[in-house]
């Protein structure tokens, strides 16, 4: 890894040290005008890493996000999964609490916390004063949590965009001006907060036992979701009263994610993303270490729902000890998740050069999709909600872990086909361009 001052890695985009002190004593720029702030990232601009990955974050946000749908299935006591249906049904179950449940959206957030600096570092080397970068963020912010309203009005309650709008209101007054230090210093604290828990969970575990657990179960999490609800407007308020408590509690209390973000925040701004032939040692021991801790983290709550080990509902239900180690263990899950996407972007991206084939039709597609990952994630909703809920078509009925999870990879695949078609033409996707035209409304246009 290259060593570099504190002015490089703030500014992160490639000027030097002394143009980032230029810049602080005088934000305006040359000649003290302040400089109209640039407009969005332009495609010469982008690295594969950081879109390969928000594409296949999608794919994992879509399973995870399948069991909110089987509204005809019946519960287990941790509320997430059914346990009937077929061994195929029992297969799927295992492996997405193992490996998805409370992992992917780690990852988001981690991405999520990424771009953010990005762009504000962005508008900072093109002289912008931070002042009015820091206003773009808020801006932005204040619009993701109207755009997370909407979707949670229309399609999903379980909607995270809002949350990650008032989250990044908060993260962004509190540390995106701050610096390294006090960057992992905080995240190091948050990770505590989250990890406070789990260690009680154990503790609680080795003095009782997994039977010996007091506490009830959860309700099934469609409820919350409105799947079952055959009235469209019942159900809508249903999802906005989930939404209002996912956004404030996600937004407001969610160390976890504070973490993921603000780690996002400082790899950032040491480009581990786009320059991942750089921290190859770092991605490839994160990658190493956070999976197998993740998926071990997972284990136990897999093998209770499974029936091949006995537990007590309050073990598994909200608040017991296996979510809290499996919320725990999550972050490291992510962490692992984003570095091996990073490495395997390094590793596509030397494909490229003088007679060489390139990354390929298949990874442009899901690299595609990960430049349009909010259009993507609404795309989601738009082809499960109506189809599946009960207010809609009710084919969600129908279907069990195994068949959702077939159906969730088709809308993903969906997904990634229109967004190679987008672009093929050129085109952003239509949550981005909408986004980017409420953020730089008064910015100066790029030649691209």
């Amino acid at each position: 890894m290259r060593g570099s001052t504190d002015e490089e890695e703030h500014c992160g985009a490639g000027g030097a040290a002394q143009d980032r002190r230029r810049r602080d004593d005088d934000p305006g720029g040359p000649g003290g005008a302040e400089r109209v702030p640039r407009g969005g990232v332009l495609p010469g601009e982008r690295a594969l890493a950081p879109d390969l990955a928000r594409g296949m974050m999608l794919l994992l946000i879509v399973l995870s996000n399948t069991a909110f749908h089987l509204w005809a299935a019946q519960h287990g006591p941790s509320g997430w999964h059914p346990v009937d249906g077929s061994w195929p049904d029992r297969a799927v179950r295992f492996a997405m609490i193992v490996g998805l449940d409370l992992r992917a959206y780690p990852l988001f957030a981690f991405l999520f916390g990424y771009g953010m600096m990005q762009l504000f570092l962005r508008q900072r080397a093109h002289g912008t004063s931070e002042r009015t970068a820091v206003a773009l963020l808020r801006r932005r912010s204040l619009w993701l949590i109207v755009f997370g309203f909407a979707h949670a009005a229309l399609l999903m309650a379980g909607d995270i965009i809002g949350s990650y709008g008032v989250a990044s209101l908060l993260l962004v007054w509190l540390f995106i001006r701050r610096g390294n230090r006090v960057l992992l210093a905080a995240a190091a604290v948050f990770a505590v907060l989250i990890a406070v828990p789990a260690v009680q969970g154990v503790w609680s575990l080795a003095a009782h036992s997994l039977e010996g657990v007091s506490g009830a179960g959860a309700e099934p999490s469609y409820l919350a979701y409105a799947a079952q609800e055959e009235d469209p407007l019942a159900a809508a308020g249903t999802r906005l009263v989930t939404w209002a408590f996912v956004t404030l509690a996600g937004g407001l209390l969610s160390f976890g994610g504070f973490t993921m973000i603000l780690l996002g925040f400082w790899a950032a701004r040491r480009r581990i993303l786009e320059e991942p032939h750089r921290h190859l040692r770092l991605l490839g021991w994160t990658a190493a270490v956070g999976i197998p801790v993740g998926w071990l983290g997972g284990l136990p709550s897999a093998l209770v729902h499974a029936g091949l080990v006995e537990a007590a509902p309050g073990a598994i239900g909200d608040g017991g000890p296996l979510p809290a180690v499996q919320d725990a263990t999550g972050l490291a899950c992510g962490l692992g998740y984003v570095a091996l996407f990073a490495l395997a972007a390094h590793r596509l991206s030397r494909r490229g050069g003088v007679g060489r084939t390139g990354p390929g039709r298949t990874v442009t597609a899901v690299a595609a999709l990960g430049k349009r990952s909010m259009s993507g994630y609404m795309a989601h909703s738009l082809l499960f909600s109506p189809l599946l809920a009960a207010w809609g078509l009710g084919l969600g009925a129908h279907l069990n872990s195994a068949s959702m999870a077939a159906f969730a990879l088709a809308v993903w695949l969906v997904t990634v086909v229109a967004a190679y078609a987008l672009e093929r033409t050129g085109r952003p996707g239509p949550a981005e361009f909408l986004l980017r035209r409420l953020i730089y409304r008064r910015t100066r246009p790029e030649r691209r």
